[in-house]
């Protein structure tokens, strides 16, 4: 910026209520970005990223859409009482309080970049001004006579048509779902209306509340896209949709329930086209990551992820398969459903209709000269044994089991009815795992750990540390204090010795203590490591730990 530039800028700001930086900007002398850098510095303030900040609906409902715009200030979330926003001068005191006169609320004002702003005033107002326009337009084609019964070709002509508002707002609630990162999203009927969640990093949120009568259609629309019996409302039942969101193709997988207020509906999100992480993006403590990757390049053996349900076996299976020299070796699969593709490996799925389960389709798949084969989980006792003998044959086989932990993995096998000695002789890994919260990073504070934390670590075997840490709450985590997730893990290696006391029938005690001996680090140790590193808090290591 030349003297002469900044002298013309200064005189205009004599004659105009505007700031310096912003008639520099439009003047085209700076853009955005190094506006916004210069700001930041200023006034020592982050720059925030529009593009992965969403706003929820109860803070864009404050502002309205036409004072956002001319105000250049976008609503982000809620926490306690003040509203936090967005805009590209977090120190203009009179737009400040512009925005608390408008809303009525105390102003937390973050710095972003204007062009980000303008964008996201547009697709998020937009977003929440559809779905509000959709839920006008139905209640505005309700029929004002007595009830009755539509007829199934009624019924699904309604939900069927293209325009019809059940068809947008299921579209809308989807879209929303994928960019506030939701694995699941429940439509629940309650007494009061229709109540919309999402679970986003494992914790369930509410989304928004709809009209209780727009539930028959908006479930029938759900039963068609996943083929479902739109009639049949008394017994449970499961589909699948693929849908097209943003460019992305998505697979959902639907579960409806009758409850007392009405069926109840899960969709299941899995966005094929998210990347798939690697090892080192999971969180495995330094030793058991190559301990881990030493067992996947075994040419032959049975390596299991154990967990309940939503603990991330999945993507650990496939941070597995990115192990895998899969040029040079046959990769193939059987999964329920198939939630990523990879580029060289044969993926196949089951079909309960075409009578493909994982045993059947395992079987298949030793016939297709593989050289590692991942099943996507062993439930029964067939599945079990032809994977057992698989692995003894010469195959590395992957797979998932739903067990509490490593030892308790190794039990569900002698339980299916796999003979101890083959457990014993296939088995080489297994590694259990849990899903906890990372404390957001934008609001973290260090404090003192209580005498109750500090007994926790005790009692496992652990120095207490000194400072303990949790998060405030902000926009980037929704007033939470947590944003993401990472993983705890254990790792039993099964050695000479664990070979010999599972042949011999020990029991789980003895086992686990053996294991412990020769190395492993148990989950809650884990878990309370990552506490004290700061990474989650303690109280979040215990619920994803309750052991």
């Amino acid at each position: 910026m030349s003297q002469d530039q900044l002298q013309d800028a200064l005189g205009e700001q004599a004659g105009r209520r505007k700031r310096l930086g912003e008639i520099l900007r439009e003047d085209g002398v700076i853009d955005d970005v190094t506006l916004a850098t210069v700001l930041s510095v200023q006034q020592d303030a982050p720059i925030v990223d529009l593009r992965e900040r969403q706003s929820e609906e109860e803070a864009l409902v404050l502002l309205p859409e036409a004072d956002a715009r001319r105000l250049a200030v976008l609503p982000i979330t809620l926490h306690d009482t003040r509203l936090i926003v967005a805009t590209e001068d977090p120190g203009n005191v009179t737009l400040l309080e512009d925005v608390e006169t408008i809303t009525g609320r105390s102003v937390l004002p973050l710095l972003a970049l204007r062009s980000e702003i303008d964008e996201a005033i547009g697709q998020r107002y937009r977003m929440a001004g559809l779905l509000a326009a959709q839920v006008t337009a139905f209640t505005s084609r309700r029929p004002t006579g007595p009830a009755v019964t539509p007829s199934r070709a009624r019924v699904e002509e309604l939900a069927d048509l293209r325009d019809a508002p059940v068809v947008q707002i299921v579209n809308l609630l989807v879209t929303q779902a994928l960019r506030d990162r939701a694995s699941d999203l429940h439509i629940e009927p309650q007494a009061a209306g229709l109540r919309i969640r999402a679970r986003i990093d494992g914790i369930l949120r509410d989304v928004t509340e709809l009209p209780g009568d727009l539930a028959p259609g908006l479930v029938s629309r759900i039963k068609i896209l996943s083929e479902l019996n739109i009639v049949e409302k008394q017994r449970a039942q499961d589909g699948q949709i693929t849908m097209e969101i943003e460019g992305r193709s998505v697979d959902i997988r639907v579960a409806t329930i009758r409850t007392i207020w009405g069926e109840k509906v899960v969709m299941r999100l899995l966005d094929r086209q998210r990347s798939v992480l690697q090892l080192s993006d999971l969180g495995f403590p330094p030793a058991v990551r190559p301990a881990y990757q030493s067992l996947l390049a075994a040419s032959f053996g049975m390596v299991l992820v154990a967990g309940p349900t939503g603990s991330g076996k999945t993507t650990t299976l496939y941070a597995s398969i990115n192990e895998i020299d899969r040029v040079a070796l046959n990769v193939t699969t059987i999964e329920d459903p198939v939630e990523y593709t990879f580029e060289g490996v044969n993926q196949t799925q089951v079909n309960a209709a075409a009578g493909v389960t994982f045993a059947t389709g395992l079987r298949a798949i030793l016939r297709q000269d593989p050289d590692v084969i991942l099943v996507g989980e062993v439930r029964d006792r067939e599945t079990a044994e032809i994977a057992v003998q698989a692995s003894l044959t010469g195959h590395l086989v992957l797979s998932s089991m739903h067990a509490t932990d490593a030892t308790s993995a190794l039990f569900r096998l002698l339980e299916m009815g796999v003979e101890p000695f083959l457990v014993s002789a296939s088995v080489s890994g297994i590694g259990a795992q849990r899903l906890m919260r990372r404390i957001c990073p934008h609001c973290r504070i260090e404090i003192e750990p209580t005498a109750e934390e500090r007994r926790l670590f005790e009692e496992a075997g652990l120095e207490a540390p000194r400072s303990a840490f949790l998060g405030r709450g902000c926009n980037y985590c929704g007033g939470s204090g947590y944003l993401e997730r990472i993983g705890c893990y254990e790792l039993l290696r099964v050695t000479p010795e664990l070979r010999r006391l599972v042949s011999q029938g020990a029991h789980y005690d003895e086992i686990r203590a053996q294991a412990i001996a020769d190395g492993m680090v148990p989950l809650r140790a884990d878990a309370l490591r990552k506490a004290a590193a700061g990474v989650t808090t303690v109280s979040e290591a215990l619920r994803a730990v309750a052991v």
